[in-house]
């Protein structure tokens, strides 16, 4: 289905949609005191915003129905993992700690922390979604084939780790100890790493055209979130100080990039 719009319209018409999404879940986080569930509904609206980019773009129609299907199905896959995790379980501590530090004003806080936080969606989406769907040259089967490839490796990856640590955690003999197995034993945060990676995949799709490093700026965009801003340090600064060994664990073990274990 193809309902094209020009870029700028369909560009508002995606800041419609995340504000009423962060909405929803705000209205959720009033009910359940579980602000969590938002990282589910980014997810899913992220991925939704694909699909609606694929479907008002002008661009090349191949282009566009890949444009929209991987970036729909990555969507709806980590939406669903991050639903199942958070939801009827107690509030992230990051979020705790926010709600805590904003006393009477956190769930007016929370309402405009919500919507900040889709300044970096839209971000992702036009860099990833909106520009591949509006270019007017077509891509090589070749490039399509490189995307589809990236895409796959990267939602492999992170399903596994995924899986890997979500195991790891209902073991109750591993109550309070480090996950360093699998791919948690190369990397400390191996599904960070993949979900940059994934990223990169929409970079060949823009192929050919003069427009191609603006698809450059999601996974640029995505890292650093990740990894200076509200990825890594803050994450890392509270398993620091709440599991035995993980100081130990960081010594030994890469950030980011999958890689053999030092030697203590």
């Amino acid at each position: 289905m193809n309902l094209p719009l020009d870029p700028l319209h369909a560009f508002l018409g995606a800041v419609v949609i995340v504000v009423a999404a962060k909405t929803v879940a705000w209205l959720l986080q009033l009910r359940t005191r579980n602000a969590g569930i938002v990282d589910a509904i980014w997810a899913w609206s992220l991925g939704g915003l694909a699909v609606w980019f694929a479907a008002t773009g002008s661009g090349d129609a191949t282009v566009r129905g890949v444009v929209g299907l991987l970036g729909g199905l990555w969507g709806l896959r980590l939406g669903w993992h991050l639903w199942v995790r958070n939801w009827g379980a107690a509030e992230d501590w990051r979020y705790a700690g926010f709600r805590a530090r904003w006393g009477a004003n956190a769930d007016r806080n929370m309402w405009f922390f919500f919507q900040f936080q889709n300044i970096f969606t839209l971000m992702l989406a036009s860099s990833a979604f909106l520009v591949p769907a509006n270019l007017g040259v077509a891509v090589p089967d070749a490039a399509v084939a490189l995307a589809a490839l990236v895409w796959a490796g990267s939602v492999l990856g992170e399903s596994i780790a995924d899986q890997q640590l979500e195991a790891f955690r209902q073991d109750p003999a591993n109550r309070g100890q480090v996950c360093d197995r699998g791919l948690w034993g190369w990397s400390r945060h191996p599904n960070y790493f993949f979900e940059t990676l994934h990223w990169l995949a929409y970079v060949p799709l823009a192929w050919g055209s003069g427009w191609w490093p603006a698809t450059l700026v999601a996974p640029l965009v995505m890292a650093w979130l990740l990894l200076k801003m509200s990825g890594l340090p803050i994450l890392e600064a509270g398993l620091v100080q709440r599991k035995p060994g993980y100081a130990e664990y960081m010594k030994r073990t890469s950030a980011f990039i999958p890689l053999p274990p030092r030697k203590a």
